[in-house]
């Protein structure tokens, strides 16, 4: 039955022995492909390092009519239970709370070490620039000292902080290694010299406060910790993508903080010859630190129009005032000056190349169009990538910098490419450093049919379109950014293969090429990707070259399709469940594949009959005229062949009576034709004998 058992585990078995049949002829394909072609090797990929196996782990089972009170699904919300109440709270805080403060601090790379050098440098600039104006200024009274006293101690922590907690715990190098031992490093800036500039900005020289009063002088050793200033800039335009910004800022406080003390020093000469005494001092009136800082601007900047000083103080103060505003004002000058040259130094370079292209163009008389599709791709150049040649730029880092940067920029596209799938890891990082960038112009050939292919092409950005068609014109497939081609023509014996259309830039478009030259000279080194390069090479280009009558077209398809072979293991099940006997579904399943065949000889058979009758029928305008009689006539009569050695004889009567038969023989007697009239005039029966020998030769 259908439903039985036995009919289900004998439907499995034999699906089990189909799937094991063609797993066999897989592998006996690749191993006769494998003994044909020497260069096939395995297309699978190079291993990859699999992860740490774990532990097996026994899951909990959960409850019957529940779930696991432990498990939470994932994006659960946070809450702390309280007495009676349950409160949400904010998983960052968490984490806040298990932070543990790193044991080493990497000075160059670490962006919280750069945060905390900013808060030192707020510490440091306060005392910088709030020390002078406490001093010559009378901004600092009794009423507000606790203020001014309070801001100096918050600075005076963030000094002591970064000595105990940071500047022991920076990574050094020493013979080549990164020293992170904890020992180490403190002894490493104990012996520094900036832990001794660290001790002396924190002298205790407070103390004296209770003996001369709060005198902010007092406080200008704070001034000393210059080093984290400096440090922080060079961290800090390491990590900014326009550091020449910043430098123009940098400069340009150092032109106010030049102002900013001399002003300082202005109002402290006034008030030392008496505020009004001259016309030279301050004669306080108005704001006292904006009129003397007017007057600190036009001293350094050397404008003039300032009143002559009167005593010798006034006029030896007037005469370092100009000396140093002279220098002071130069060094800003030359300084700013090499800061904006720096930042445009691109931009120059750019502009000389351009104006020498132009002149060359102009000397040689190169047409107009030309001159104006080189203009605008040098503009388009430099506006994509801020540079003309990226080359240049990159020969000046080792070469594994170099081959970082190129997987970050190019692997994911080349590592798509399905003619360097399952290649050698290594030789891809090799053709990824030989890559070069070319922008094409709206409209410029990237390649023309019928050239030799020499390189392979991968869209950065834009896009190209593959012209065919009758004129040549027609848009066939449109390739975006990520796509690849002319890759075949990397591996093409013979010296290249022709390119087959006409592939156009639509729009600006950026392109990596890989030249053939360079491939080659990494193959050498990989002998196996190699191979399957080839490989791939050539089944690629017998797809290509493939003629479309042999991809299926429509007019070949089979009426009739072939039935499939009966699989060999299964004959040999069937085979041996006939020699055991019983009545189990293989034998029911085998008498009735018997049947079927008897079935199939006999339609055979009959088919013979039939084509050895059409066969006669053919021949029937070379018998006797009796033979004419028949009912196997044609019309019109079709001329007579050449005699075969098959053709029938004719036999030399010519007229028939009731129960007479005719007969007639091949030359080689083998094939004899009867013909015997009927009672009915018009009626006759053709008999055709083939002789036994006949038989056995089609046999053989």
């Amino acid at each position: 039955r259908i439903g039985s058992a036995t009919s289900l585990s004998s439907t499995i078995i034999n699906n089990r022995l189909q799937e094991l049949v063609k797993l066999f002829k897989e592998r006996t394909e690749k191993v006769k492909e494998k003994l044909t072609d020497p260069d096939v090797t395995s297309d699978d990929e190079s291993p990859v390092a699999s992860p740490a196996k774990r532990a097996p782990v026994a899951a909990p089972v959960p409850p019957p009519g529940g779930e696991l009170q432990g498990d939470k699904p994932a994006g659960d919300e946070h809450y702390c239970e309280m007495l009676c109440c349950t409160f949400k709270y904010r998983p960052w805080l968490d984490g806040l709370k298990n932070y543990r403060f790193p044991s080493s601090i990497d000075p160059l790379t670490n962006l919280m070490y750069v945060l905390w050098l900013f808060f030192v440098v707020m510490a440091w600039n306060w005392n910088c620039w709030f020390i002078p104006v406490r001093w010559a200024f009378p901004y600092q009274t009794p009423a507000n000292i606790h203020c001014w006293l309070l801001v100096d101690y918050l600075c005076d922590l963030i000094y002591l902080l970064d000595i105990l907690v940071f500047q022991t715990r920076l990574q050094f190098v020493q013979g080549g290694d990164i020293i992170t031992d904890k020992k180490a490093m403190k002894e490493n800036y104990l012996r520094s010299q900036r832990f001794k500039m660290d001790v002396v900005c924190l002298l205790p020289l407070d103390l004296f406060y209770f003996k001369v009063g709060v005198n902010p002088l007092l406080r200008f050793p704070r001034c000393l910790k210059y080093m984290a200033f400096f440090e922080f800039n060079n961290r800090l335009e390491a990590i900014l993508s326009k550091a020449y910004i910043y430098r123009v800022i940098r400069t340009t406080a150092y032109l106010l903080y030049s102002l900013h003390v001399n002003s300082c020093l202005y109002y402290w000469a006034s008030a030392y010859e008496g505020l009004g005494s001259t016309s030279w001092v301050y004669d306080g009136e108005g704001n006292s630190y904006i009129r003397c800082y007017y007057w600190a601007v036009k001293t350094l900047i050397t404008i003039g129009g300032l009143p002559d000083p009167k005593t010798l103080f006034e006029i030896v103060f007037q005469l370092l005032n100009y000396f140093t505003g002279v220098f002071a004002f130069s060094v800003m000058i030359g300084q700013m000056r090499d800061v904006v040259g720096a930042a445009t130094a691109g931009q120059t370079y750019y502009r000389s190349c351009m104006d020498s292209t132009i002149k060359y163009m102009n000397f040689y008389k190169i047409p107009k169009t030309v001159q104006n599709r080189v203009k605008t791709w040098y503009e388009y150049t430099w506006h994509s990538q801020g540079m003309l040649d990226e080359s240049e730029l990159l020969v000046q880092l080792p070469d594994k910098m170099r081959l970082d940067i190129a997987i970050d920029v190019n692997y994911n596209i080349v590592s798509k490419v399905a003619l360097f799938q399952g290649c050698d890891r290594q030789m891809i990082f090799d053709m990824l450093k030989r890559l070069r960038s070319v922008v094409y112009l709206p409209n410029d050939y990237v390649c023309k049919k019928g050239e030799i292919g020499r390189e392979m092409y991968i869209i950065q950005a834009g896009q190209v379109q593959v012209l065919g068609g009758p004129d040549g014109k027609t848009v066939l497939v449109t390739l975006k950014a990520g796509s690849v081609f002319g890759e075949i023509s990397l591996l093409a014996a013979g010296g290249g293969n022709r390119r087959t259309a006409n592939v156009i830039a639509h729009g600006f478009a950026n392109l990596f090429i890989l030249d053939k030259k360079d491939l080659n000279e990494i193959l050498v080194h990989y002998p196996e990707s190699q191979k399957l390069l080839r490989k791939k090479a050539k089944k690629m280009l017998k797809k290509n070259n493939k003629p479309k009558n042999e991809k299926g077209a429509p007019g070949d398809s089979l009426i009739i399709p072939p039935k499939a072979e009966t699989p060999k293991l299964f004959q040999a099940a069937l085979a041996a469940a006939g020699r055991m006997g019983g009545k189990g579904p293989l034998v029911q399943l085998r008498w009735r594949l018997k049947e079927l065949k008897a079935m199939q000889m006999t339609q055979v058979s009959m088919g013979m009959m039939a084509i050895w009758l059409c066969f006669l029928r053919c021949k029937v305008t070379a018998l006797p005229d009796q033979l004419q009689r028949l009912s196997l006539s044609f019309s019109p009569i079709p001329p007579k062949s050449p005699v075969h050695q098959r053709s029938p004889v004719t036999s030399p009567k010519a007229h028939t009576h009731l129960g007479e038969e005719i007969f007639s023989k091949s030359s080689d007697s083998l094939v004899t034709i009867r013909v015997i009239s009927m009672a009915q005039e018009d009626e006759e029966i053709l008999a055709a004998e083939i002789s036994e020998k006949e038989e056995e030769k089609e046999n053989k």
